[in-house]
């Protein structure tokens, strides 16, 4: 073979960052707008449904997260050992019509049920897609494979708010009626649920679950790649194989849990409220707000490659997790002190975004570097959904303590410790460290 003839596994590893990642991109961008765009659609929902404050739609943005939370262990353990090219199917498809549903909702208690059936419906995808990048992509690439899904979501916070933002005009002024009866805010959520259910039969027909099952492989690159796997599950189950009712026990484990629920509780809590935030710090419009809301994101983008990136290039997960946290914590704690002065607050805005994203790739390498197999996947959808219950926690709390107070300051330094948290327990686990 000639030297600069790529191998068999190398051949594979192309073709399936190619084949897979766009799609897995795609899915998790506009599931990351239906779980989001409540944040955009508030501002002029509020205005149609008198009942709505920010104490309501802060803790309807959070009861997401509790639906969430029941089915997600299930729904990953779905996606190890049956398929996960049926189960995100499904999940796709369900998520969409309930997204759809929400335009219907005329109280708060509606509100609050048609989020609860979201989290269920979405449970299982985020974390389904983590595990089933392990089923495809060895530890090497793994960093940049997650990057590239990760990423999804500020690329879809910086496309939707325009779209968001042109769709709230409907219906509101004698030059924009109602369509089909509703208005701007009700076609936020029926626009973006569309894509979720056609993307949903899409993923049925393209993914495929197991290298041995791709027709685009030759029999050859299959083979090299399903070894290149198998060998790296064979180091990792060196000495006691762990259950997953063990893994789900397991102290390092539990502290990852915790780690991630402090981050997203900080994460969630900003993102959801960062419109309202900026609208009430600086009474601007909503032509100039969208404008700036979608710069926070796109350095999240950037600084998420770079470090999926840097921490494969580096073999290094731990610095490539704690240091982002640290930045975004320190940007939440300074940003009450910018009021006023909307250039700060912008770059306090940016590099929280940047910290609460960049960590991500490093962070989710950490479950495969001591689990494999039902293992991973049962304490992966454990971390997600114990973590993800920050976001019922963060946007509750941000709401609940303007609603009280009539500021965020108080509810930004909250999270602001709550990161800090996340960082030191990162720091102490002992996972991650330099392969030398």
């Amino acid at each position: 073979m000639a030297a600069d003839t790529p191998s068999p596994l190398d051949r594979a590893r192309s073709k399936a960052y190619w084949r897979l990642l766009p799609l897995l991109f795609v899915s998790y961008m506009i599931a990351y707008v239906d779980r989001q765009n409540v944040a955009v659609a508030k501002l002029t929902m509020t205005r149609d449904l008198p009942n709505f404050d920010n104490a309501v739609i802060g803790f309807g943005a959070g009861i997401f997260f509790l639906g969430y939370f029941l089915l997600e262990i299930p729904g990953t353990l779905m996606v190890e050992r049956w398929s996960a090219r049926k189960w995100i199917c499904r999940i796709m498809i369900t998520w969409g019509i309930m997204a759809g549903l929400t335009a219907l909702v005329k109280t708060p208690m509606q509100f609050y049920v048609v989020r609860f059936f979201l989290g269920l419906a979405e449970a299982g995808f985020f974390p389904g897609v983590v595990v089933y990048l392990t089923h495809w992509f060895p530890s090497r690439d793994r960093g940049r494979a997650l990057a590239t899904f990760l990423i999804a979501t500020p690329f879809a916070q910086i496309i939707s708010p325009k779209i968001s933002n042109w769709l709230l005009a409907i219906g509101h002024g004698p030059e924009n009626p109602p369509v089909l009866g509703m208005v701007g805010w009700q076609w936020v959520y029926v626009f973006w649920a569309v894509p979720a259910v056609v993307l949903g039969v899409l993923v049925y027909f393209w993914l495929v679950d197991r290298p041995k099952h791709a027709k685009w492989l030759t029999a050859e690159e299959a083979e090299a790649l399903e070894s290149e796997l198998e060998r790296e599950r064979a180091e990792m189950r060196k000495g006691k194989r762990m259950t997953v009712i063990e893994a789900l026990r397991h102290p390092k484990v539990l502290l990852l849990a915790l780690a991630y629920f402090c981050t997203v509780t900080g994460s969630y809590g900003i993102e959801f409220f960062m419109p309202s935030i900026l609208k009430s710090w600086y009474a601007m419009d909503m032509n100039k707000l969208t404008w700036l809301i979608m710069m926070p994101p796109f350095v999240a983008m950037c600084g998420q490659l770079i470090a999926g990136w840097s921490s494969d290039h580096f073999k290094e997960r731990r610095w490539h997790a704690v240091l982002p946290i640290v930045m975004g914590s320190a940007a939440l704690g300074v940003m009450p002190h910018t009021q006023g002065n909307l250039p700060l607050t912008m770059v306090c805005l940016m590099l929280a975004f940047a910290g609460f994203k960049s960590y991500m790739p490093a962070f989710w390498a950490l479950p495969s570097m001591f689990l494999t197999e039902s293992a991973a996947a049962g304490s992966i959808g454990l971390i997600n959904s114990i973590g993800n219950l920050g976001g019922f926690l963060g946007p509750t709390v941000l709401g609940k303590v303007e609603y009280l107070t009539g500021s965020f300051v108080g509810g930004l330094y909250y999270l602001c410790c709550s990161m800090l948290v996340a960082a030191t327990i990162l720091f102490f686990v002992g996972l991650g460290k330099k392969k030398v």
